[in-house]
């Protein structure tokens, strides 16, 4: 890393508000499980083996349990092609350094999860932004990307179902995506953590460790799956060469995951369909009542639902910078919203007039009238 870390503003907006505020409406996960609900979905054998758990170090490329939990939602993966981390934030840490450095050049989407792009303009790397456009309905723009890469180019890193939008690219375009960073020897890096909770099954794009050698998919239990607290994410790339590279950096943060997490996000894993389509019953459930709510505003708010994971990105339209207006609504109402700001990149512009609200959680109505009350008395 060549240089030093800015703070991470989505981290630090949280800090202040996540617990504080009485509704959070921003929530990138979907609803979460109990520990007893996820147990309950496990063997016999499984609840006495948790019960029986020694609390001791696991492998630092974790169990192989979990490994080979996790290689079986791939199509063309196997254990020996996945590296477990303390979460998709450690993952993504290491194998950014790593794909890319000084005298490279990296394409990154545009708007993104921060550290995507601050990791890898921190390397030292020259970084171009993949502007996904609101008028083009965010859509992946290939042609874009083609213009953008050099013969220098060594990582596309990519995020579909997008945080904050909730775009997803056009299959086609995505399978395309990963043949052209083939041609041209570039590592692919997609970001894949909401894969799964797109309600129209057409829309869900295969996995790009499955569609190249050399592409890198990064996944997590916090998403989709809604088991944040596990801390459990990971890494798959049939460059089983790359992967013993981030095995050892691996080793200078977390060494290995915790043991009762693994055990945890096994039974997830293997019963994965099943909350994943609890998951997607939540948002299907929540879509009209947000729908409702925003029709309720038309000359307030310009909306349109994910196309695929649990978050959007709402047009505020009264002319108010969206991060006074997010911050007078925490302050005053105890909603929780997240404003364009936090998403400002270095690489592009990002609209300003947008925050980011969660669909993915239970029961969103009292967070929504108290929403409507701000609004009725702003």
């Amino acid at each position: 890393m060549s240089a030093a870390l800015p703070d991470f503003r989505l981290e630090m907006f949280f800090a202040r508000w996540e617990f504080a505020a009485r509704f959070n409406l921003t929530a990138s996960d979907a609803q979460t499980l109990t520990v007893s609900e996820l147990l309950a979905l496990g063997t016999d054998e499984q609840r006495e083996a948790f019960d029986q758990l020694a609390l001791t170090y696991t492998p630092t490329w974790g169990g192989p349990e979990l490994r080979e939990a996790i290689a079986a939602t791939y199509d063309r993966v196997t254990d020996e092609h996945v590296l477990a981390f303390a979460g998709a934030e450690e993952a993504m840490f290491w194998a950014l350094q790593e794909l890319t450095g000084p005298g490279d050049h990296a394409v990154v989407t545009v708007p993104n999860y921060q550290s995507m792009e601050t990791l890898v303009l921190r390397t030292g790397a020259d970084v171009d932004g993949l502007v996904l456009a609101p008028e083009d309905g965010w859509a992946l723009d290939l042609d874009a990307l083609t213009t953008r890469l050099r013969p220098e180019t060594t990582l596309v890193a990519v995020n579909f179902p997008n945080n904050p939008t909730g775009a997803v690219a056009d299959r086609v375009t995505f399978i395309a995506l990963a043949e052209l960073c083939d041609e041209r020897g570039i590592r692919l890096f997609s970001d894949e953590v909401y894969r799964g909770l797109e309600l129209d099954p057409a829309r869900t794009l295969p996995q790009a460790a499955d569609l190249s050698e050399r592409a890198v998919s990064l996944n997590v239990m916090s998403k989709a799956y809604g088991l944040p607290g596990l801390r459990i994410g990971w890494l798959a790339c049939r460059d089983r060469a790359l992967l013993e590279r981030l095995e050892r950096r691996k080793h200078y943060t977390s060494i290995c995951n915790a043991g009762p997490s693994e055990h945890l996000a096994t039974i997830a894993l293997q019963n994965g369909e099943r909350i994943r389509a609890r998951n997607r019953a939540i948002i299907a459930a929540n879509l009209p009542v947000f729908a409702e709510f925003f029709a309720r505003w038309p000359e307030h708010f310009e909306w349109e639902p994910p196309q695929g994971g649990c978050v959007c990105f709402p047009r505020l339209l009264t002319g108010e910078p969206a991060s006074r207006f997010c911050r007078r609504l925490v302050e005053t109402a105890g909603v929780l919203t997240l404003p364009a700001d936090i998403y400002t990149s270095e690489l592009a512009e990002v609209p300003g007039d947008r925050f980011r609200i969660g669909v993915g959680r239970h029961d969103p109505g009292a967070a929504l009238a108290a929403f409507d009350e701000f609004l009725a008395g702003r």
